[in-house]
């Protein structure tokens, strides 16, 4: 039987407070117990489960991140978890002005029990894929998904390759030519995990098993680098299927976002 506690606490000890794969411009700064990031479409602040301050000591903690990211003219995301302390960590956030975002399930899964070769529906095909104009493809797709301009995307998948090739691999599922869905994995070096990211499908294509089949491949990829885990952050419609998949609820995650003109940025 999984120990779910047990889950809850490799986490928290080896993806909190962890920078992500490098890229172009990005800075990584601790701000007493807070991880910050700067030089993202929009910042990221990430801390311990106990931030370990309370009261007026926790506001100016807060305050001093929109004083610097409001300096900076960017937004700023606070990453919390439905397990973090102090317990008001949320409503003292919604003071100062962060606004909070849709609600994920943190989600993790053995990757030797998700492992499996990947079914695709008939004339899809998968393949890896490492072009700047395949990247390019990809924004498109979650442009065409998401109703909204995502074209930020490709040069973040473009820098983030360049940085770390070793670190993040990137699949898309075709049709006919067309990027249907694609899907990103990130190592994390010096953990046991790895990442799952995007999934996003075009809607006529939804329902085929395309996501499923891509964090099978994913999950290949992982256990070929020694990789113990898999870890995502799902959204509603995500998370019902990698829990018949295999992966378990550890939390939950909700990103708090602050921005100099009360305009929410889109996340990187």
């Amino acid at each position: 039987m999984t120990n779910i506690d047990q889950l809850l606490a490799v986490y928290d000890a080896q993806l909190r407070q962890r920078p992500s794969a490098p890229a172009p411009g990005v800075r990584h700064e601790q701000d007493g117990p807070l991880l910050r990031i700067t030089g993202q479409r929009r910042g990221f602040v990430d801390a311990p489960r106990d931030v370990g301050v309370r009261g007026a000591e926790l506001d100016a903690l807060i305050a001093r991140q929109t004083a610097h990211f409001g300096a900076r003219g960017e937004a700023v995301e606070w990453k919390t978890r439905g397990h973090d302390l102090p317990e008001d960590l949320p409503e003292r956030l919604a003071a100062a002005g962060f606004v909070p975002e849709e609600r994920e399930t943190v989600l993790i899964g053995e990757v030797e029990r998700l492992a499996a070769h990947p079914v695709l529906p008939e004339g899809v095909d998968l393949r890896e894929v490492a072009s700047d104009a395949d990247m390019r493809r990809i924004a498109a797709m979650e442009s065409a998904v998401w109703d909204d301009d995502w074209s930020w995307l490709a040069d973040d998948l473009i820098g983030r390759r360049a940085a770390a090739p070793d670190d993040v691999v990137v699949l898309v599922a075709e049709a006919g030519g067309e990027v249907v869905c694609a899907a990103w994995l990130e190592f994390r070096p010096g953990t046991e995990f790895g990442l799952l990211w995007g999934g996003s499908t075009l809607a006529e294509w939804r329902g085929r098993g395309i996501y499923r089949a891509l964090v099978s491949a994913r999950a290949n990829l992982a256990a070929a680098r020694g990789a113990r885990y898999l870890q995502v952050d799902a959204s509603p419609d995500s998370a019902p299927i990698l829990r018949r998949l295999g992966l378990h609820e550890v939390t939950t995650t909700t990103p708090y976002v602050w921005s100099p003109g009360g305009q929410v940025a889109a996340q990187t």
